[in-house]
């Protein structure tokens, strides 16, 4: 058992919202999960662009209808979409279903910005009311900061961290197939031995 007591409260909401989520889970309705992620682009110009993408997940047992996305956490004085909307609809999402929507701003002013959670509203057959659900919030965006320029050991980091699994993965199978399709000396010289 936890001797924290804030390592006690954290264990007891994750307990309690486990619970509540597979209670939620379990009944016959949708139950809509999203995830909102945003990432910074720098352009040659010398511009900022903001690529933005949401996920939004039923992991109900019922269909969703008439759903809809709608994310204004973006301010205009700030920030200007240059493909793509901010909003967007589904006629439905099935259970288990899975729908994604991104769009492209480029950013006009310098500073941090917090953007707030996508709203997702959806219909359920059983219930007259509109229903609401919200994305997760992204992590606070440093807008046009000033960076030190990237030098090539960087780029190889990041690379590598992005990557390097994958290169492991394929580097052990491509070294094995050499293993053993290639027949080894030892083998190849007694094989010559017996021949004499």
């Amino acid at each position: 058992m936890a001797k924290n007591p804030i390592s006690r409260a954290l264990i007891s909401a994750v307990v309690v919202l486990l619970l509540f989520t597979s209670a939620l889970a379990s009944s016959d309705s949708p139950f809509i999960l999203s995830h909102k992620k945003a990432s910074l682009n720098r352009l040659k110009s010398g511009a900022e662009r903001v690529s933005v993408s949401i996920d939004i997940y039923n992991q109900g047992s019922s269909t969703a209808y008439d759903v809809s996305l709608s994310d204004e956490s973006w301010p205009q004085d700030i920030f200007h979409v240059v493909s793509g909307n901010t909003s967007k609809s589904w006629e439905r999402l099935d259970a288990g279903g899975i729908v994604s929507h991104s769009f492209e701003l480029e950013a006009k002013e310098k500073g941090i910005f917090n953007g707030a959670p996508a709203l997702i509203t959806f219909r359920i057959p059983t219930k007259a009311a509109l229903q609401e659900s919200y994305s997760t919030p992204i992590l606070p965006l440093d807008v046009l900061a000033d960076r030190p320029p990237e030098n090539k050991f960087d780029l190889v980091k990041r690379l590598l961290a992005k990557y390097g699994s994958l290169i492991s993965v394929v580097s052990i199978v491509v070294l094995f197939v050499y293993l053993v399709a290639s027949p080894s000396k030892s083998g190849a010289a007694k094989g010559g031995k017996k021949k004499r």
